[in-house]
């Protein structure tokens, strides 16, 4: 492509607009045709190790004192990024058909690689590219623009959105970790007494998944990442929601629109995120809690109580980030303040 067609991608100018890039790269390691991707000045610093001779800049970036031949200058270079590496990622996708060992319905519009199974009665949008050892069980309804890649699997009765993109590895609709015992288990004594377990050894009988999942529009689901179907009712994510790999979504937990779950987050049965929220990596929700609107969870913060809209949340068990920064500090103190109590009592006891 050339400087001017990537630039009208971005609804910007080119300065080169001529000039031919074959790929994209970090400015270090850019070649003469490479568009390296400089979002800030202390990128831009690394240009000089590389043969770049056109660059993605911030907005009033030098780009000539930068020895460039073109650029193109935007306010939000990383922004930008997102639409400059679609237009070369969606290259991978030409050429693509059905390959000969796919087992597919009758009318299937789109690509499918090899030892892929759907099933017959599933319903898929136009222009979905299906990867290889795929299976797509029965009554499952997927958009139209779906990318489901290699080794994904997708169980029956799943619903699915427009324009999703799911990694590889992902399975959606298996069915959610639901036992119960005849009597109250040891597990249930822990809770209501907050300590004793009590109760005879019994055998878990399992709560079968008769309900299904639901996916909204651009979602996006990371390589071994996991969406149990529910109970009952359906498993839901919101439209615009993007999950990371390793995450784990439980039987009836409901994910607004817009979040982030980072890797290695995990959402437990039946509760419920609000819209616009962020998981931080290896994160986690306890079971049947509600999680309000544009919260966000540090890394590794576990939530074990209701969490209200826009609070910001960390550590274990999940307080407010500026409470917790505050608990942290005090704990660093303590020695240093026990030292201290010990030689002024060790004063008042010489003085007696």
């Amino acid at each position: 492509m050339k400087m001017s067609d990537i630039a009208a991608a971005l609804g910007a100018t080119a300065q080169g607009a001529d000039l031919e890039i074959t790929r994209l790269s970090e400015p270090a390691s850019a070649g003469p045709d490479d568009l390296a991707l400089a979002s800030n000045p202390k990128y831009a610093e690394a240009l000089g190790q590389g043969q770049a001779r056109a660059a993605l800049l911030w907005g009033d970036a030098d780009w000539q004192a930068l020895g460039l031949e073109a650029a193109i200058c935007v306010g939000r270079p990383r922004y930008a990024m997102s639409s400059v590496t679609a237009l070369y990622d969606a290259q991978w996708r030409a050429g693509l058909g059905v390959h000969p060992t796919a087992l597919i319905p009758a009318g299937f519009d789109g690509a499918v690689g090899a030892y892929s199974v759907i099933a017959e009665n599933a319903q898929i949008g136009p222009d979905a590219v299906i990867g290889s050892h795929v299976s797509i069980g029965p009554g499952v309804i997927i958009g139209d623009g779906a990318t489901i890649k290699d080794g994904v699997r997708i169980s029956h009765g799943v619903t699915i959105g427009a324009r999703v993109v799911i990694q590889p590895g992902a399975v959606i609709g298996g069915d959610g970790f639901s036992f119960v015992t005849p009597e109250p288990s040891a597990a249930e004594a822990a809770r209501s007494t907050l300590g004793e377990a009590g109760g005879e050894a019994q055998a878990w009988a399992r709560i079968h998944s008769v309900g299904g999942v639901e996916i909204g529009d651009d979602v996006e689901v990371g390589a071994n990442s996991s969406i149990d179907r529910g109970t009952i009712r359906a498993t839901r994510v919101g439209s615009g929601t993007k999950i990371d790999s390793l995450v784990q979504v439980g039987h009836n937990a409901e994910i607004g629109e817009h979040c982030l779950l980072c890797a290695q987050a995990g959402v437990a049965g039946s509760s419920v995120i609000g819209n616009h929220c962020v998981l931080g990596g290896q994160s986690g929700v306890s079971d049947n809690l509600s999680v309000g609107d544009r919260v966000v969870l540090g890394g590794a913060s576990v939530v074990m109580a209701n969490v209200p809209a826009g609070r910001v949340m960390l550590g274990y068990p999940a307080t407010q980030m500026k409470q917790q920064i505050e608990s942290y500090k005090a704990l660093r103190r303590l020695p240093r303040d026990l030292a201290s109590l010990k030689k002024a009592v060790s004063k008042l006891s010489g003085s007696d």
